[in-house]
């Protein structure tokens, strides 16, 4: 039986990084361990030891890059989280779980029209849930939005983390394109740590021509083993070589150049324009990946191609079992892309990860407090 801890033992954001407006002097920031309270659980909440976190671009983000959390500093990072519930709610007590990087407030109107997964009232780990995030030891949270994890074999837990935002967000961003069978798509950094489970998820859901675009030919060889039908390496070509690249993929294939599904999910700025330089009649582009990044576009063209630019954000707590059962079902090959470090290598890995863009694994950190 699982044991109730005294304190949660945590690695907290103390400070991010920062950069003086006048003399661009950069701050680093700061990540320490520490100890915080044991909340006391209300009605409906759960206490979750962890399993593993993964470690998501989000975080840095958030860490690096200034992007704001809703909770202020000190904060525990981290999002996407595997676990086992050792207190709160009795009919959870002991089952294993995928928390959801985004929990609905399940009241508002956007909730209530099946727009939950951006409720502007939602709970994120490592960002609005609190000081509470997922490199703890521990971590409280609504027991309502939980996954429970059944016959998972084989499947490390901690591995499973992965399907709490890499693994769920594809599936929401192929929802939001209403992805159809036979549908033909585009991803446009295939080879990364979302960007692989897009191509992924969009095959099993039945789309009958994938093709990957990225940078790292490496990459995009295994990616062809996992979704991908066709590849193109854009390593140092504008978007117009590469719509014109993709225009011949098309003809000697026997692939219309309209109608495509096109998700972008690098979040930098010429990956935005290879998406916008390849939507065409009916298209729509999928905008998965956040970047900070201003992209010029005739927007006169959406109405002349009668083509959509769509957002989309998180993922349902409602999609997260269906997304559960693909991996366990190995419709979703999720082992070779998954590495499990030690917690306490926060501080190198995110440094790491930082400077590498797009590793060629997701890193889950497991605690070893």
């Amino acid at each position: 039986m699982a044991t109730i801890p005294d304190k949660i033992l945590t690695w907290q954001m103390v400070q991010p990084t920062s950069r003086d407006r006048e003399t661009g002097e950069v701050t680093p920031g700061k990540i320490e361990k520490t100890e915080i309270p044991v909340p006391e659980l209300g009605p409906g909440e759960v206490l979750v030891e962890v399993a593993g976190c993964g470690v998501c671009h989000t975080d840095l983000g958030y860490f690096y890059d200034g992007v704001p959390t809703v909770s202020k500093p000190p904060l525990t990072l981290g999002h996407e989280i595997a676990g086992t519930v050792v207190a709160g709610d009795e009919a959870w007590i002991g089952k294993e779980v995928i928390i959801p990087a985004v929990m609905p407030c399940r009241q508002c109107i956007l909730c209530k029209t099946g727009r939950g997964n951006r409720c502007l009232n939602q709970k994120m780990p490592g960002n609005s849930l609190g000081i509470y995030g997922g490199f703890s030891s521990h971590i409280p949270v609504p027991s309502i939005d939980l996954c429970e994890v059944t016959d998972r074999g084989e499947f490390p837990l901690a591995h499973l983390a992965v399907v709490a935002d890499a693994g769920t967000t594809p599936y929401q961003a192929a929802k939001r394109a209403d992805l159809q069978p036979g549908d033909n798509v585009v991803v446009i950094g295939i080879t990364g740590g979302v960007g692989q489970y897009v191509g992924q998820i969009t095959k099993a859901l039945g789309a009958k021509t994938v093709v990957g675009i990225a940078r790292n030919q490496e990459k995009l060889d295994r990616a062809l083993k996992y979704g991908a039908d066709f590849v193109i390496n854009s390593t140092e070509k504008d978007a117009r070589t590469i719509s014109k690249e993709f225009r011949g993929l098309c003809k000697e294939n026997g692939l219309p150049t309209f109608g495509w599904k096109i998700f972008e999910v690098t979040g930098v700025k010429a990956g935005q324009e290879i998406g916008l330089a390849l939507l065409g009649f009916v298209g729509k582009l999928i905008v998965v990946g956040f970047g900070l990044a201003k992209t010029e576009y005739a927007i006169g063209r959406l109405m002349a191609f009668d083509a959509d630019i769509i957002g989309t954000w998180g993922c349902l707590p409602e999609y997260y079992p269906i997304v559960m059962d693909m991996v366990l079902r190995k419709k979703i090959d999720i082992g070779p892309f998954v590495e499990t470090r030690p917690m306490s290598t926060i501080v190198e890995t995110f440094e790491e990860v930082h400077k590498a863009g797009s590793p060629a694994k997701r890193i889950v950190l497991t605690p070893d407090f």
